[in-house]
Formats: structure tokens, C-alpha cells, sequence
């Protein structure tokens, strides 16, 4: 695999320490397949650690000192059976019995959102009679990233929007962001020691979003914990209780920490402090680091966001990179972490039905919808008035039904009485050659500059706020 592009997003999409890394690798654990359905397994029992294919041999190491292993050979579902096992014994497993059915805004609306458009989208939720339990209000709610307060669009605040979300018979949702801080917020102006640095005292980069550079929260110093447990008290005061929390790889980057720990023991740190915060409330856990999430959240994203769209030739043939938004690297990356079912709620991420705004073929959309089914978890952010009538009753059958799943080889599943084979649609593309490769250093060259970065920013919100007026809700 070629080192993905650009390198301003590989703290958002890759674990920078590993990224120049030329052999096949990967965080906590790796499988060789030596003969026909037999396999090597090379399972970290604990967390920094780090599997590689070197020539013949897997090699595992922890980041610092020794730690146990799970050494596996033979059938893959025997083996990750046993592997899930054993990290239920030393990490725990999520608490909530059934994962919800969601409508969540983002990937109809994204930061294009308003209290009174999700007021006139949750009474259509009702009078569709869509069988979700949870409304979940995604980024674009907030002052900032680090000023987690309600913007002007949001101006009878995020209490009573909860209260219109509860009044409908749905459970209030919120999306957030809490280990991120940008250099326009409060948090980072007010405490900047509060924030992930390097030796030097210089801010480590967590990637590059919203039109800002992103930085981490430090998640070991104690005042940066104390608000971190406040934050998480005041949105279950507001009346969430089904709480997203996103870009949490922030905690896990590398660098100099008020407490000197490793990186994902920190990681996992913050998340104890969110966990007890929350309560009762249900945690997804989104861009989280694997290993060091489990037992703290009950659901968690196991890929890269979906898009109406199947896959981007600028991200697959010139930058080569399969972290990228699109509903093929969602797919392909979901199919490989099923196995964290028996300790984790598997999110795929939404499902689409409709036809607007969207560029997925009929095939491709139900792919995505026949992954959700064997993921286990549901849940769309269509909006009623932008479907037809058979778009909207094959969604409600959809929320509704409850197949049973077959697992009958690596990628190909039994769904009732329907055979999915996903194999076809997972495979790598080649590697580029001279120019496209070429080309992509260009691009990602590009891509690296703040400037350039901001104006593409500028010009993504245009185009999305004329594609939402185009089609009002």
C-alpha cells in the first residue's frame, strides 16, 4: 500500500507513527492466510501495540515494554471468536442490549442545519411513521469545535430542542467533538496547556477540518478531565441520552502529555471520564481508536463515513486513499471488523433510499442497506419530503424488518432466504502508475496548504447551502 495523501489528514485517517510503514501492518493484531481458509493470527492483548508482516514472519510489539498475546491458527471465525473472548475478559463489552434505529441529520443536511428545519423533519418522521427510536442532531448545532454552546440557529437552545425530540416519542441524540479544540475556539485561546504537545512545547496536529487546523485534548491533565466530565454532564442535563461522540483519535495521537503514559492508555483515560460522565446514556464511539474503546462505548463506527456516492477517483487513483469518505471504502472496511460484535454494537453507518442528492446506483445502495442488516445496526438520515413514495415504504419495511443472518464464508452471508456475496465489490485497485502517481503528489501537495484547504472549505459550504435550497425539506 502506498503512504496515503495528503499528509495534513493523516492524523485524522491513519496513526501517524506507523504511517511511512511499508510492509503490510496494522494497530493490535494481523492474519496471514497460508493455505486455503487456514490462517495465521497475531492478537495483542492489550493496548500500544503493533502487528507487521515482515518477510515470513508476523512480528507484534508494544509501544513501551512487554504485554501479552493471542497467537491463533486455523479457521478465522474460531479464531476471532476465541480473540473477542479473551478482550471481553480484559477489557469488558458494551452494556446496551439492542443497538437503536437512527435518523441522524448529517448526510442529508451536514453543518446546513436549524431548529426549525429538524422540528419540520421530526413531525414527518411521525406522520411517515418511521420505526426509529432515536433524532439525532449532528455537527453544526455548536458555536465551535471546543465551544460546545448552541449557534444562532439554534436559538431556543439544545434544552428545548431535546424537549420537542422527546415530545415526539423519539430519544434525543448529539453529535460532538469533545476531544478536538480549533484555533478560533474559547478552549483553545483560554487553555492552550490543556492541549497535546511535543517536547518543544509546540501544538501536535490532529488533521485539518472545518476551515482550522484541529488539536488534541490532553486527556491526562486533570483540568482538561474536569471539564471534559462537565461537558459530557451538561448534554445529559439538556436531555440526550444517546450521545455521538466523533474524531475521538485525538486522544491516541503521539506526543507529550501532562502525564507521562502511553498514548492509548491515555486514550482510554478520557474515555473512563466520559463513560461515568454519560451515565446511562448510550456512547458511539466514531474515529475511535479500536482496542482502547472497547468496554467504554456501547456502539462504535468500524469505518470511514458513507457519501451518496460510491468512490472518488481524486482519493482511490491519485491519492490512494481508502479513509476517504465513499461508500466503497465504508464497505470494504466494515466487512473486515464484523468480528467486534460479540463485544461492540457494529455501525456501518447510514443507509440511503432516496434518489436526491445522491449518486449511488440501486445496486450500491442496497449493498450498504444488506451491510447494515448483517452489521445489526440502522440507521439513515434521509428525509421524508425528499422521497417518494416507494422510496419512503421501502425504508419503513426496511426499519422493520429483523432478517435473520447467516455468516456462510469471509464476505458472503445468508439474509433470510437471500445469498449477499460482498467479495466482488471489496477488492483493492491496482496501483497507479507514473503519472497518476504524479499527479497525486501534485494534488496532495496542494492539499497540505492551509490556504488552499480554507478556500475549498469556503466553496464546499456554498455549494452545499444551494443544494439544500434547491431541495427544502
Amino acid at each position: 500500500m502506498p503512504v496515503m495523501r495528503p499528509a495534513s489528514l493523516h492524523p485524522m485517517q491513519t496513526d501517524p507513527v506507523y504511517v511511512q510503514e511499508k510492509r503490510p501492518h496494522g494497530s493490535w493484531y494481523g492474519m496471514v492466510e497460508v493455505e486455503e481458509g487456514q490462517l495465521v493470527f497475531l492478537g495483542a492483548l492489550g493496548l500500544d501495540s503493533h502487528v507487521i508482516l515482515d518477510g515470513n514472519f508476523l512480528k507484534g510489539s508494544y509501544e513501551s515494554g512487554r504485554g501479552e498475546w493471542f497467537l491463533g491458527m486455523g479457521d478465522e471465525e474460531a479464531i476471532f471468536r476465541q480473540y473477542s473472548l479473551l478482550l471481553r475478559e480484559r477489557l469488558g463489552a458494551g452494556r446496551a442490549q439492542k443497538a437503536p434505529r437512527v435518523w441522524c441529520s448529517w448526510y442529508s443536511l451536514y453543518t446546513e442545519i436549524h431548529e426549525k428545519q429538524l422540528i419540520k423533519i421530526l413531525g414527518d418522521l411521525g406522520m411517515q411513521d418511521w420505526p426509529v427510536e432515536v433524532f439525532q442532531i449532528d455537527d453544526g448545532w455548536q458555536k465551535g469545535i471546543g465551544d460546545w454552546e448552541p449557534n444562532a440557529q439554534f436559538s431556543s437552545g439544545m434544552e428545548e430542542m431535546a424537549a420537542w425530540i422527546k415530545a415526539a416519542d423519539r430519544i434525543p441524540g448529539l453529535w460532538l467533538a469533545p476531544l478536538l479544540a480549533v484555533p478560533s475556539s474559547t478552549l483553545y485561546r483560554d487553555h492552550p496547556d490543556w492541549l497535546l504537545h511535543d517536547p518543544k512545547g509546540k501544538l501536535i496536529s490532529a488533521g485539518f477540518n472545518w476551515g482550522e487546523p484541529l488539536y488534541a485534548l490532553d486527556t491526562t491533565h486533570p483540568e482538561a478531565l474536569a471539564w471534559l466530565a462537565t461537558l459530557m454532564k451538561k448534554i445529559r442535563g439538556w436531555g440526550y441520552f444517546y450521545t455521538k461522540l466523533d474524531f475521538l483519535y485525538a486522544g491516541a495521537l503521539p506526543g507529550k502529555r501532562h502525564e507521562d503514559m502511553p498514548r492509548e492508555a491515555a486514550y482510554r483515560n478520557g474515555l473512563k471520564v466520559i463513560r461515568e460522565a454519560l451515565g446511562e446514556a448510550y456512547f458511539l464511539a466514531c474515529g475511535a481508536p479500536i482496542l482502547p474503546s472497547i468496554g467504554l462505548c456501547d456502539g462504535m463506527r468500524i469505518g470511514p463515513d458513507v457519501a451518496g456516492y460510491w468512490d472518488s477517483q481524486r482519493d482511490r487513483d491519485f491519492l490512494g486513499n481508502y479513509a476517504a469518505p465513499g461508500g466503497q471504502n465504508a464497505l470494504r472496511t466494515c466487512l473486515n471488523r464484523l468480528w467486534l460484535q460479540p463485544l461492540v454494537h457494529t455501525d456501518p453507518d447510514v443507509v440511503y433510499f432516496r434518489s436526491v442528492q445522491n449518486q449511488l446506483s440501486a445496486e450500491q445502495k442496497s449493498l450498504l442497506q444488506d451491510l447494515a442488516q448483517v452489521a445489526g445496526f440502522k440507521a439513515t438520515s434521509d428525509v421524508p419530503a425528499w422521497l417518494t413514495d416507494a422510496e419512503g415504504a421501502a425504508l419503513r419495511k426496511f426499519l422493520e424488518s429483523s432478517p435473520k443472518i447467516q455468516k456462510m464464508s469471509r464476505y458472503k452471508y445468508r439474509i433470510d432466504e437471500r445469498e449477499v456475496d460482498f467479495s466482488t465489490f471489496i477488492e483493492m485497485p491496482p496501483l497507479p502508475g507514473f503519472l497518476k502517481n504524479a499527479w497525486g503528489g501534485i494534488l496532495g501537495a496542494l492539499a497540505n496548504n492551509t490556504t488552499l484547504m480554507k478556500a475549498f472549505d469556503r466553496s464546499s459550504r456554498k455549494a452545499l447551502k444551494k443544494s439544500i435550497e434547491a431541495n427544502p425539506v
